[in-house]
């Protein structure tokens, strides 16, 4: 049987209003009086839940946190790191799968609010800048892998285009002349600026070039791994948007007797746990998702403290080139 706060009233032989006070430390109430109350409670085996304090305090230690695709392990990981930063601080989190839909996203922030969430962690937001300014009245809000300019909201981010720029480089220094660019959502912020490095990087140099869209989901790696592997003549380096997709071209060669980095050359993005252990082990560009993670809730614990939340704060992460076997043509 769950006991209510009108139980512990009852037992204790006091008014609701002073179990309110005992609960939340709001109040006086004497300590013969706070001593009945606690007793009456473990007896009943009752505990308050963060949300009937927060009708009160509107404090209940819940942020939320929107991510796009709960199966991508670059998410899982920035997951990881603001579960464990916000534990650490007696916060709870509510994980939300946006499906990279700005609906959804605009659907949980309502719920979120509704549910007395102190703040939200948005991960690589897709939502119109417009839409962002919703997303962030009334709440604090950080956003991860996305930059804004908005008033009052905080990034965490690591430079996309600079990194797209990185792994397209390398592939050229390695010597191939056909490349190709496997690019994630069209909607996500860090598949554009990665697209972006890739196009500034083949800007200079003498090599033939496409882009094949695909969804940072394995299958379209593999899918766009099978139409270019099959070409009359088939790239020579591909850099994949991330490693999901990546490590579906490896697959795609595999299943063709393509070998790598003999006869093609593989770079993918996020370096992935996966990505040092699948064969061959994969070049990639390092952003460390944990401690974006972690860091994002330390910027919205902060934003929840002050007021007026009107400062803007951006924390930025240099892109780094991980070379593993996929690229080490001898």
């Amino acid at each position: 049987m769950t006991h209510t706060i009108k139980d512990v009233a009852k037992l204790a032989g006091v008014g609701i209003a002073t179990v309110s006070r005992v609960i939340n430390q709001n109040g006086y109430v004497s300590p013969d009086t706070a001593k009945r109350v606690m007793k009456a409670m473990a007896e009943l085996d009752f505990t308050p839940s963060p949300l009937a304090r927060g009708l009160v305090s509107r404090k209940t230690a819940t942020i939320g946190l929107v991510i796009p695709d709960v199966a991508n392990p670059f998410f899982a990981e920035v997951a990881r790191g603001t579960e464990d930063a916000a534990i650490a601080k007696g916060f709870t989190v509510i994980l939300c799968n946006s499906d990279w839909k700005a609906e959804r996203e605009k659907m949980y922030s309502k719920l979120l609010r509704q549910k007395w969430a102190e703040g939200v962690i948005a991960v690589g937001s897709r939502s119109s800048e417009s839409s962002l300014r919703e997303l962030i009245d009334p709440l604090p809000m950080v956003f991860v892998d996305r930059f804004t300019m908005l008033p009052g909201s905080d990034s965490v981010w690591s430079d996309n285009k600079k990194g797209g720029l990185l792994a397209t480089q390398h592939l050229i220094d390695m010597g191939c002349r056909k490349l190709a660019h496997i690019s994630g959502p069209t909607h996500s912020p860090a598949s554009i600026a990665r697209q972006k490095g890739f196009l500034l990087g083949i800007k200079e140099a003498n090599v033939s070039w496409e882009i094949v869209k695909g969804d940072f989901r394995y299958r379209s790696g593999y899918d766009a791994g099978m139409e270019l592997l099959t070409r009359d003549v088939p790239p020579d380096g591909i850099f994949a948007g991330n490693d999901l997709m990546a490590v579906g071209i490896l697959q795609a060669a595999a299943s063709l007797h393509i070998r790598i980095p003999d006869d093609l050359l593989v770079i993918g993005y996020d370096n992935i746990a996966m990505a040092e252990y699948v064969a061959p082990p994969l070049s990639t560009v390092d952003q460390p998702a944990y401690e974006m993670g972690r860091i994002a809730f330390d910027m919205l614990h902060k934003k929840m403290q002050d007021e007026t939340r009107e400062s803007r704060n951006v924390r930025e992460f240099e892109p780094l080139l991980i070379l593993r076997e996929s690229t080490n043509r001898k």
